[in-house]
């Protein structure tokens, strides 16, 4: 929280002072109950952000304290030293990065590493105070749409201070004890997805009519993802290592250990990586009959539970080890269905596509895009495979998503994915989609993960009148998030019922839904239903110049690329090493985590 004599325990002191006490409620046994509940909620949270700021702050006050002991600085308290000003040169909002680093404890005693430290550690504590805050208007009046935005801001605020919390005991200065740090490509996902979540809080409440909640929010936000954005920036440029142009895909700096790339070298074997363990092709392999489930759910009571959200709350939280459960054939509609961060590891297998099916039907006008998923996950390491996920709202009902993936080292394999606009959600950190089927109309790929498809298919369905068909839309908002959406060996198609009318309603790859957007097609095949130029405008010449979209050894009638568009950020890709960074191997593999979960792919171009 503090450094030591530069403010440890005043820090800390004034930064809990200052969250509100909570407003009355009526004196019923439901309000007190629900009052105490979210009191106690909010009270770990803060103890969780000042556990965690203090034990990484340990190692930095040593340094700090010998640099003060050392050293005099000329700087006058509240003026931004030769370090600072340095730092947030590089940012995006420097001004707003000078302010708020001046005054917070041991900045001027700082050099620029660590500066990186921080930026971490001042962004945890406004985030944290941020998700104090806007917890404390919980008790207000909301319609549902207004309740509905609001509860994903209370979501997003919570995955967030996990985020930069792991991030700054990643940055931190060793200290015994700690435990396992992340690489740097963990903290950049982190950061990345604490990027995000702020931007998706505040996109649920655009189509909010105005209220003393939507403003309350806003104000308790303020400032909120640029000061995220600052501290992206400053890891992401704290080494003198550079990508070569146009492609800044992964990291200009190495802070912490190694990250562990595949060898070139490495062979398959029986469709699996080589590198897999027995035990992990044998998970893939085993049919579903024979494999020892922890928990299995069933609606005609032959397993243990009847819903798949009893099964979710009788696992296990924060498991280290893989808790599979397997869902029985059937259709299963649930309110709410999701795996939240707590539930970490959970492998659901079903009895395969079109046999076992999770549907709903909710959609935006009463429910944000967010909070229309027929399924959610956000606890890390998460797969799911032989299922079918999907959303009956109907292309009447706009924005309406089946599939909605948070989790950082999520799989999907050999599912089905199926709904209209924005069927699949690919909303951040790292993902890998195997064998699937995804089906859509309007944006039905769409998200800010750092995410790989490969050797699905993508169907695209007939849509409304006077609509077009966009197979992606990816809202990189900030230069340096390593999120982007990479279809790689896939097959594009369109379904029975667009074939026949296709003319009346062209398909395009994609569309820029944020800045700096960045999607990839590589190898593979696109039907005569893809328009020649290939790429359509969000609006105007929006983001035409800082997007990123590529392609590269595309095949099929439609994959031509004479007539593609074309914009600054368009490009087709003729160098096999800046395909490659789009690949399993480079773009999402980190520390070795897709090994482990048993599911064959490809790392690097060859198919």
């Amino acid at each position: 929280m503090g450094y030591g004599r530069l403010g440890s325990s005043e820090s800390i002191g004034s930064f809990a002072e200052s969250l509100p006490s909570q407003p009355e409620e009526p004196t019923t046994s439901t309000s007190k109950t629900q009052k105490v509940k979210r009191k106690l909620i909010l009270l770990s949270v803060l103890a969780f952000v000042l556990l965690v700021t203090a034990v990484a702050s340990a190692g930095l006050v040593v340094v700090l304290r010998q640099k003060a002991s050392g050293e005099t600085t000329s700087s006058i308290r509240g003026k931004p030293t030769q370090s600072i000003s340095k730092t947030c040169s590089k940012t995006r909002y420097p001004d707003l990065c000078v302010n708020s680093l001046v005054d917070f404890p041991g900045a001027l005693n700082a050099g620029e590493r660590d500066l990186v430290h921080i930026s971490v550690n001042m962004t945890l504590q406004r985030v944290g105070k941020a998700f104090y805050d806007v917890s404390d208007i919980g008790n207000l009046q909301m319609d549902v749409l207004v309740r509905s935005a609001y509860e994903d801001c209370l979501e997003l605020l919570e995955e967030s201070v996990d985020q930069l919390s792991r991030s700054l005991v990643s940055v931190a200065p060793p200290v015994e004890g700690t435990g396992q740090k992340g690489s740097t490509q963990d903290v950049m996902t982190w950061l990345s997805a604490a990027l995000t979540n702020q931007d998706t809080c505040t996109e649920g409440f655009d189509s909010v009519s105005g209220g003393s909640v939507k403003g309350q929010v806003a104000e308790k936000l303020k400032d909120l993802a640029e000061l995220v954005s600052n501290c992206l920036a400053i890891f992401a440029y704290s080494s003198d290592d550079e990508d070569f142009a146009g492609v800044p895909i992964q990291n200009r700096r190495r802070l912490m250990e190694s990250d562990f790339p595949m060898p070139e070298n490495e062979k398959e074997s029986d469709g699996f990586p080589a590198w897999l363990t027995r035990r992990e092709r044998m998970l893939l392999q085993t049919p579903v009959g024979a494999m020892q489930a922890d928990i299995v759910v069933s609606k005609d009571g032959s397993g243990a539970y009847t819903t798949i959200t009893e099964a979710i709350k009788a696992a296990p939280e924060q498991s280290s080890r893989r808790i599979v459960i397997y869902v029985k054939a059937g259709r299963y509609e649930e309110d709410n269905l999701k795996v939240g961060r707590k539930k970490t590891n959970l492998m659901f297998i079903g009895d395969g596509k079109g046999k076992t099916v999770i549907t709903g039907g909710k959609s935006v006008g009463q429910y944000t895009t967010f909070h229309s998923a027929s399924f959610a996950a956000t606890g890390t390491g998460f797969i799911a495979r032989d299922i079918t996920f999907e959303n009956y709202a109907g292309p009447a009902k706009h924005q309406a998503v089946a599939l909605r993936v948070g989790a950082d080292h999520g799989v999907v394999y050999r599912c089905n994915i199926i709904g209209y606009q924005d069927t699949l959600y690919v909303h951040s950190q790292r993902q890998f989609y195997r064998e699937c089927d995804v089906y859509g109309t309007v944006d039905f790929i769409f998200g800010n993960a750092a995410v790989v498809l490969q050797t699905c298919n993508l169907y695209a369905r007939k849509p409304m009148a006077q609509q077009k068909n966009t197979i992606t839309a990816q809202n990189r908002k900030d230069p340096n998030q390593n999120t982007g959406i990479s279809i790689h060996n896939c097959r594009i198609l369109a379904t029975p019922d667009l074939e026949p009318v296709k003319s009346s309603y062209p398909t395009y790859l994609g569309r820029p839904w944020k800045m700096y957007s960045r999607t990839v097609y590589l190898l593979s095949y696109m039907g005569d239903h893809i328009n020649p130029r290939g790429w359509l405008e969000w609006n105007g010449n929006f983001a035409l110049d800082t997007l990123y979209y590529g392609e590269y050894m595309n095949y099929g009638p439609g994959a031509a690329v004479g007539q593609r568009v074309t914009w600054k950020g368009y490009r087709v890709i003729t160098s096999a090493t800046e395909a490659s960074k789009f690949t399993v191997g480079q773009f999402i593999y980190g520390s070795s985590w897709l090994p482990a979960t048993g599911v064959a792919f490809v790392a690097g171009l060859s198919v």
